[in-house]
Order: C-alpha cells, then structure tokens, then sequence
C-alpha cells in the first residue's frame, strides 16, 4: 500500500514536472549572445528569465497585473499557444545620431488562458542583439474588456547586489542629482537623495526611476527602462532590497488607481538593454526600435536646432519674467499693464530680444528663445491657479510682430515659450489659438513649461491621463507644423520616432541646477546611460562664466564643470536641440572658444563612442550630417584623466584640420575653471590622439577635411 501511494505521488511529480517542462519556452538573439526563457510555473504564474553570453541577467522573474475589483493577471494561467518570428529591417530617423537604424530581432508571443475567468492575456518578446523587450497584450475578449489596474507586477530579479546610478522614485519629477551605491544601500541614502523641488511625490524608500543603469560584480551592463509609454502610466521600479528584486510601480491618478484600459490595448515594452561593453550601452537604438514608425507623411518641417535665448538671466537671477513688480495678483483680461510700473529687470524687452537675435544671425544660429514674453507671471507660480496664462497676450514691451519681423530679416526665428505653470486644462483650452497665433506670427518651435503641482488637482506629472495630454500637445502641434521641446513632462521612452516633431525634453536635471547650487561633477557622465536612453535632452549646455561673475554680490552658485567641458556637452550629450545658454556678453569674451559652439552640428549621420564608464567618463565622436566632418567631445568626472583614442573612423587617405579645445594646464573646475587652450594640426585617420582633463573637464575637437589652401598654412599634429 505505501509503495502503491509513493508511486502514485511519484507520477503526480513527474506529471507536474512534465507539464511545466512542456509550458517552458526560449529565443535567442540574431547573434546567439542572448537567450530569453519563459515559462507558467505549477501556480499558473508567467515566468521570464534571461542571460547574456551564458551569464545570467535577470533571474527567474514574474509577470502580470494586479486587477482593482476583479481577479488578477498574475497566475492561473496556461500557456495556450506560442508564435515566434524574425524580423529584420533598416530604417532612417528624421533626426539622430546615426543616418540609419537597423532594427532586428526574434520575437515570441505567448497566449496564456486563465481558465477560471475564460481570459486571454499576450506577452510578447523581442530579443534583439543589445537587449529585450516585453509587453503585455489584452486582446478583445467577452471577459477582459474594461479593467482598472491596481499594479502591475513585472519583475526584474537581479543576480547579485549589483551597483546602481539611480534617482529617487518621483510621481512629479526626475529633477535628482544622480547616487552611485549598491543596491542594497539605496533605503539608507534615499532620504539624503531627495531634495527640493516645485512638485514632489516620493513613494517607497528603495523606490528608484527609469532609465536605471547598473553594472554587476563581473562587468556587465543591464538597463532598465520602458519604451513607447501611450495611454498607460509611467513605470518606476521598487526595489526588495534582501532579494534583490524590483518591481514595476506605476503612478496613480487622483484616486489611487494606476490605470484604465479598455480591450484590445496593450502596455509600453518593458526594456532591458545588457553588454560587457559599456559603449553598447550608449549605442543601444533598442529604445527606439521598439516604438511605432514615423507618423507623418509629410516631415520637411522638422528640423533641428542650435538657438540662444533669454533664459539664464532670469535663471541665475539677473532678470525677471514678470513686468512689474506692483501686482500680487493678476486676472488676465481685467488687470492693465499699461497702468502698472515696469520693475527695469523684465528680460522679454524688445532692447533685449534684438540683441539676442543680432547674436544668433552673426554667428549662424537659427533661433532665439525667449521667456516671460507673455502677461500673467507676476503670480505665475505657488497659487494652483487655473487661467493663469492665455499663451496670446504679450507685455506691454514685446512688440511681437516687429520682432519676429525683425528676426526674419535676419534669417533668424523666434522660438515660443508656453509655460502651463502645471494648469493643463487651461492649456487644453487655448492649445489651438495659441499654436495658430504661433504660426501667424512665424514661430515653428516651442519649448512648453509643466512648473508646479497639476491641475486637476490630485493628478501626478506622470500619470496616464497626463502622459495622453503631453501625447495631446505634440500631435495637436504637428497639426500646425511646430515642433515641441516639453519641460516637466514625462521622461521620454522613443516616441520621438513614431512623432519626430517631439524634437527634444527636459524630464531630468538640466543647466539651470548649476545656478541653483550645481549638480554633481559626474551628473552628464551619467544622462546618456540614463535618461537620454529614451531620447534627447534640452539640458541648455554652454554656460562660459562658470563662476556666474555677472552675478557680481547677488546671492549665486557656480557651474560644477570647466569652460571646456561646456564645449564638449555638444557632443557627449546628444540632442538635434542644442541651446547655447549664457548670456551673449559672456561669449563676447571668449569668441575663439565660442567657435567650436558655431562649426558643431546639431544632426549625424555616425556615432561613435570610443570611451565610456558609467559615472566616471564618456569620449564620443559623431559626424555632421551630409559631410565628411567630425566632432569629438570627451568629458570626465570629479578626477583629472588623459583620454586616449586613435582617429580611425576618419576617411582613411584624407586629411583633416584638428582643432582642439582643451582644458588649460592649470585649469580646474573649483578654481580655474576658464582656463583652455586651443590647438591646430593636420590629421588623418592614423593620428593618435591624447588629451588631458582637468576635474569636472572635458575637450572639444573639431574635425573639418582640409581644403588645398588648409594643407600649405596648417602644420601637421605634433
């Protein structure tokens, strides 16, 4: 009887084990480096696992939502049907660092039935050379068609307590300086990581944003992140720090709910990109690979940009947005400016603009932004006001027609300014007049503003509903022909391919921190490895008067980089919107080294990155679009390095005239930060090259193919 009843649970065992093994799935990448497992385990719970060159990178995790009100996506389920598939294509972005992309991958669609609710659920894999991504999808279904997520619990198990860049978990900013640590020291820094900003909600003390970088004991590089967020909340990770387990943490509306979706529909991939090599990182297009082609037809009208504008002034307290200093408050339509005492520190004047646009026509610059143009900034800020600006009606100072006629005479544009100061029905409201009174007056660029807690009041920055609003605003702009540059939105997840007039964003920590007490010296060594993974970055390079001496006695900070290192940001951080963002007075003063600003290109047919260390250093090189010109720019961290690279993706046989701008020997970037020096030579392909940094510097090197009259005056590199 008891070797009967142990035969009988051996054959239980062996069933299960049999029936799980049938249930388990794999791919591999085109290259054979990555393989991808899938599984429903003996609960009926979707597992995934992956590794990388027989390393394993995510260990065995779990997938599904949880359900608000009705039973979860998260077990009872067996896999009904699997379809794998190869694709493989190359396709050319509108703008970018490179002419064209290839996009190939093995795919795997698994169909799970959850017998006790007669539902079907999809999770689709592609399993590219540089990385994965999955997505649930929810097909129409008697059953699953109208549902409220509670939380979805994806989960990325890693192998160890690997070392991390992160920020803290925010439902309203990513506006962080970066904390290098270990993973299981992220709950004893979080507090020391969060500090002020205009619009905060933290939520988990090991809680932590996307695009997280890390890099394991033994060399690899894994990235998390997300790619094509539509209609859906954005995703952030909170970590188990005994297991080392992150799980997805969506951001929540008013109510608490994390996200109403109605059949058929599916989620943003979720990403994770993975190489030995941290330059792969840096050259990932997985990102992009993953979103929608190009929605537009017609793309003639999208075109990147190198601009100036009134920004810093205001930023590091010189100016002003507002007009006047005699209103504490403001109804737009009823209060008279013409009535009120100009406070001689508004910087929208029209003495001002013209300055600005004079620059930007001398030196080849295509379009001046300017801010506080526009009534309704004197209580702009801090009242959760809702008609706070009308986006139409400028100060008593801006003539817009004569300006922008003016700088059309110049063959300069006036790049729009539309702080939403966070009121998003207010901007829905005025969206198509104020984007109709931009093309009536010459404007195809505007840089939008998200400043201060939402209204409706309740909603996150990150949220569903306001990911369809920043979704909104872009599609409703290429109704128009504008290009849109957001702030404050979410951070970006490769939309720019399917809606290329998304030319740029902020969504992290830009330049203006430098005047509010400075970033950390390794902060732009870190953007590319982590927000720029989803897309480029306004982050306003260029400030030349680092000490911020205009200042002169008023309270100020100081720029954490060497002049030299605001040259090479043109190049390190790659964006088709590029801002040279100091005052015009302080490039008068530096004009040889402001000539590396004017020859870089905004736009690439080639990258390279031939240096790169997450959190230490990055040496990248890109060709200028339609040229045979290359570009260089190297930056370090808080230590003084040599960077040392070989020209060899230069044309080989050809010459070129190096000119390279480089820190001074004696410059630092506490004490010296000024100090450069600047050097010409004949190169070729086989020119060897080594620079050295200071702390917090970088170097800038202009390549340009050398003319007949360049090769008799221009001495060969020594």
């Amino acid at each position: 009887m008891k070797n009967m009843k142990a035969i009988k649970l051996f054959c239980l065992l062996l069933f299960l084990f049999v029936s799980n093994w049938a249930m388990a799935e794999s791919i591999t990448s085109p290259n054979g480096q990555l393989q991808l497992n899938f599984s429903v385990n003996a609960q009926g719970e979707p597992i995934y696992e992956l590794s990388y060159k027989g390393k394993a990178v995510i260990k065995p995790s779990k997938l599904g939502l949880e359900l608000k009100d009705a039973p979860g996506l998260m077990n009872g389920f067996t896999l009904a049907n699997t379809q794998t598939s190869t694709f493989d294509e190359t396709w050319e972005p509108v703008w970018g660092e490179v002419k064209q992309i290839r996009n190939h991958y093995n795919e795997m669609a698994v169909t799970l039935n959850q017998k006790a609710q007669d539902r079907n659920m999809i999770i689709r894999f592609r399993l590219f050379d540089d990385g994965l991504g999955f997505r649930y999808e929810f097909p129409l279904s008697k059953n699953l068609n109208y549902f409220v997520i509670k939380e979805e619990r994806t989960q990325f198990a890693m192998t160890g307590d690997h070392t991390a860049f992160w920020i803290p978990g925010d439902y309203d900013t990513q506006e962080y300086d970066y904390t290098e640590s270990k993973l299981s020291e992220i709950r004893g820094l979080m507090d020391g990581a969060i500090t002020p900003n205009s619009s905060q909600t933290t939520f988990s003390p090991t809680g932590v944003q996307t695009s997280l970088q890390m890099k394991t004991a033994d060399g690899l590089y894994i990235n998390l992140h997300e790619a094509a967020l539509v209609d859906y909340s954005c995703m952030h990770l909170n970590l188990d720090d005994k297991n080392f387990v992150f799980e997805s943490w969506l951001t929540p509306d008013a109510k608490g709910d994390k996200g109403y979706l109605q059949a058929p529909c599916k989620s943003p991939w979720r990403t994770v990109i993975v190489s030995d090599d941290a330059r792969d990182i840096l050259n990932s297009k997985l990102t992009l690979n993953l979103n929608e082609p190009c929605a537009y037809e017609d793309v003639s009208w999208i075109k990147p940009v190198k601009y100036v504008g009134v920004w810093w002034e205001m930023i590091a307290g010189k100016s002003t947005w507002a007009y006047t200093d005699d209103l504490p408050s403001v109804k737009l339509g009823e209060t008279d400016y013409t009535k009120t005492k100009p406070n001689g520190r508004h910087g929208a004047t029209n003495e001002n603009v013209k300055r600005y646009i004079d620059f930007a026509a001398e030196n080849g610059l295509d379009q001046v932004l300017v801010e506080g143009w526009n009534e309704g900034w004197e209580d702009w800020f801090g009242h959760s006001k809702d008609y706070v600006f009308d986006f139409v009606t400028p100060y008593p100072d801006f003539d817009v027609k004569m300006l922008n006629a003016y700088a059309k005479s110049k063959g300069v544009k006036l790049m729009m300014h539309h702080e939403t100061s966070a009121s998003v029905r207010n901007y829905e409201r005025h969206m198509d007049k104020a984007y109709q009174f931009m093309v009536d007056n010459g404007y195809n660029a505007v840089k939008s503003g998200y400043v201060g807690n939402m209204i409706p009041r309740g909603e996150h920055h990150y949220g569903q509903w306001m990911n369809n609003h920043y979704l909104y605003a872009v599609t409703k702009a290429a109704e128009y022909k504008i290009c849109v540059n957001a702030h404050e939105a979410v951070r970006p997840t490769g939309l720019c391919r399917t809606y290329p007039n998304l030319i740029g964003n902020e969504s992290a920590r830009g330049t203006e921190y430098e005047a509010f007490g400075g970033s950390k010296p390794f902060h732009t060594t870190l953007l590319p490895f982590n927000r720029l993974i989803g897309g480029p970055m306004d982050y306003t390079p260029g400030i030349f008067d680092t000490k911020l001496d205009f200042m002169g006695d008023l309270p100020h900070g100081q720029v954490q980089t060497t002049l030299c290192k605001q040259l090479a940001l043109y190049v390190t951080l790659y964006s088709p919107l590029q801002m040279a963002a100091d005052l015009v007075e302080n490039y008068e003063k530096h004009m040889d080294a402001f000539q590396f600003i004017k020859d870089v290109a905004v736009d690439w047919d080639d990258s390279k990155y031939l240096e790169a260390e997450p959190g230490d250093y990055i040496t990248a090189a890109r060709k200028a679009k339609g040229t045979n010109n290359w570009f260089v720019g190297g930056i370090t961290d808080e230590n003084a390095r040599t960077a040392n690279f070989t020209l060899d993706f230069l044309e080989p046989g050809k010459q070129y005239v190096a000119t390279l701008y480089a820190d001074g020997k004696d410059a630092d970037y506490k004490e010296n930060p000024t100090s450069y020096q600047i050097k010409k030579g004949i190169v070729t392909s086989k020119t060897k090259m080594s620079v050295k940094l200071a702390r917090s510097g970088g170097f800038a090197l202009s390549l340009i193919e050398a003319t007949p009259s360049d090769k008799k005056v221009v001495k060969k590199w020594r």
